[in-house]
Formats: structure tokens, C-alpha cells, sequence
């Protein structure tokens, strides 16, 4: 008989070294939720919506407008 790994219900979120790990990921970067604005104006990609994502990479969000890696 074969020992088979055990996955919890909930697996954890990606963790990206830095933002051009990520951006090869979320091109746009990711936000901790939909209502957020990029406060540098206008993005060239829409950033994925994740806020499990974005809170294991809040360190990324230089500007702290709610978007990490925007670009």
C-alpha cells in the first residue's frame, strides 16, 4: 500500500520572492479587493482580485494603495 500525502481543504496562497515573480503570474499585479484604485493613475494590466494573495504580499505594495506589483 502506497502512503498518499494529505491535503488540508485549503491550500496556501503562492509566494512570490518579488514582483517580477509575481508579474509573470498576475501581469497586472494583485488587489486585496475589487473597489481598490491604483493611486499612480491609470495601470497597463488589470490586476487579479485576491485578498488571500495580496495579504502574503503586502511588503510589495510600495505605495500601500491596495494593488501589489501594479503595473
Amino acid at each position: 500500500m502506497i502512503a498518499m500525502p494529505i491535503h488540508s481543504a485549503e491550500a496556501a496562497p503562492a509566494k512570490f520572492k518579488n514582483c517580477t515573480e509575481l508579474n509573470k503570474t498576475y501581469s497586472g499585479g494583485v488587489a486585496k479587493n475589487a473597489k481598490v484604485k491604483n493611486v499612480g493613475g491609470n495601470t497597463k494590466f488589470k490586476p487579479f482580485v485576491s485578498a488571500e494573495i495580496y495579504n502574503a504580499h503586502t511588503k510589495m505594495d510600495r505605495d500601500k494603495d491596495g494593488i501589489a506589483c501594479e503595473k
